[in-house]
């Protein structure tokens, strides 16, 4: 792919669409037609052939059949060759942090500032994977998050459009606290707005969290795998203390997500009335049924346990981390198989962060690999994730009215997931970031 400036001056010599992110005045919205050789339908569940796309300005204004004809004057890109999808969603990612390390303490070894570009690199990466929405569930840096999220819509930076948690409420020493360090070690501030270790402790810190602009709530339920010194079956918070978060969250209209590994953390989370249950690594059938139950909705990052597992032997990480690593991923994998067959609301959730965001779309593969058709895993990660964020009016689907978030991979990309791995284009907000192969090549006028 050529580099940003390279990108951004072909669109705007082919009048797609100006650039606020470089200084480029606002132009008048064009009618821009994109041609679809394979088109899918999420809210259906079909895929659909030869369909044109009519974007204007940042939204989606027709899908129909090419046959119907192209408006005249639209400026056309063609995808005939490709299929087209929403652009995906992740619901489970970290990009305002450091990728994990072997050092427990590698937090340490950055600043707020450090993170923050280190946040915008992520985003872009993301963004070019195909992923035009994100929802950041925590960084050990408080904030960075949100002001990550306010540059890319004031245009400062190009990246995904975000939700994000602000920072983890977690109790001391529990599984979103920074641990590895020596106990001489003061850990600064901003690495522990979130800890509270009574209900009245965590009404507070909900309260502050969402006053400094964070869009839900992200509880730490259960210890984690990557968090020395934590079990991931042992839950951390009690089921009175969860509802406390949930109870304060609701008071501004938003939720809670809860990271819960162990069976007894995710069924009193659920029974606390988290929106989802991130991990889900130990669910029993029990955990299941009260999930489906409730309607709450399962992120299981079931791609993850591989690259822990290679990466982490490769690269010293500890024995512990390892060992958990091992405890939970096949057990993460039956689960998922269960709720998937229970029919359990999934979203899709990766923890990049973890790994690399280039690598973000791997997962879908795994999706069908342990249980989903095609369609599932492609609905996981577009519409059921924009229902999940309570987004479903404005992303999630290719559908009038809806931003023209769209993303195109050569061929067949149904057929075989893995082909995600390699999206050829990518439109956010109906300004074309990603243009490869025929997607830059076959922009016209018409």
């Amino acid at each position: 792919m050529t580099d940003l400036r390279s990108t951004l001056g072909l669109l705007c010599v082919l009048g797609l669409s100006a650039f606020q992110c470089l200084g480029a005045q606002s132009a008048p919205p064009q009618l821009v037609a994109i041609r679809a050789g394979r088109l899918v339908d999420v809210e259906q569940g079909v895929v659909l052939r030869d369909q044109v796309i009519l974007v204007r300005g940042e939204r989606i204004e027709a899908v129909q059949p090419a046959g119907a004809g192209i408006p005249k004057g639209a400026r056309v890109i063609d995808l005939s060759a490709y299929t087209v999808t929403p652009g995906l969603i992740e619901c489970h990612g970290h990009p305002a942090d450091m990728l994990e390390e072997a050092n427990p303490a590698y937090p340490l070894s950055t600043s707020e500032a450090q993170i923050a570009y280190l946040g915008a690199l992520h985003s872009r990466e993301s963004l070019m994977a195909g992923f035009t929405t994100v929802r950041s569930v925590g960084n050990y840096r408080a904030f960075v998050d949100v002001a990550l999220r306010d540059a890319i819509n004031d245009g400062w930076i190009i990246g995904p459009r975000m939700q994000v948690a602000g920072a983890y409420i977690t109790t001391s020493m529990g599984g979103g606290e920074m641990t590895g360090a020596a106990r001489d070690v003061t850990l600064p501030v901003g690495m522990r707005v979130g800890v509270a270790d009574t209900p009245d402790e965590v009404r507070m810190r909900v309260r502050e969290i969402l006053q400094g602009g964070a869009d839900f709530i992200k509880i730490i339920a259960t210890g984690a795998v990557l968090t020395g010194g934590t079990k991931p079956g042992v839950a951390e918070f009690s089921e009175e203390e969860m509802k406390a978060a949930v109870d304060e969250a609701n008071k501004y209209g938003t939720f809670v997500a809860a990271h819960a590994h162990g069976a007894e953390g995710i069924k009193m989370a659920v029974r606390a009335g988290v929106r989802s249950i991130e991990h889900g690594s130990l669910m029993d059938d029990e955990a299941i049924a009260l999930m489906k139950q409730h309607g709450t909705w399962l992120v299981p990052d079931i791609y993850n346990g591989d690259y822990i597992d290679s990466i982490g032997r490769r690269d010293g990480w500890t024995a512990e981390v390892l060992r958990k690593n091992t405890e939970t991923t096949e057990a993460q994998r039956e689960g998922f198989r269960k709720a998937v067959a229970a029919g359990v609301n999934i979203a899709y959730g990766t923890d990049t962060g973890v790994y690399p965001f280039p690598m973000e779309a791997w997962q879908l593969a795994y999706m069908v690999k342990y249980g989903m058709t095609p369609m599932q895993a492609i609905q996981s990660a577009t519409i059921s994730a924009a229902r999940l964020l309570r987004w479903e009016d404005r992303v999630g689907s290719i559908s009038p009215g809806k931003y023209a978030d769209l993303i195109a991979v050569e061929g067949d990309a149904m057929a075989d997931l893995r082909s995600f791995r390699s999206v050829g284009f990518v439109m956010k907000g109906g300004i074309a970031v990603k243009l490869e192969g025929q997607g830059g090549r076959g922009a016209q006028g018409q």
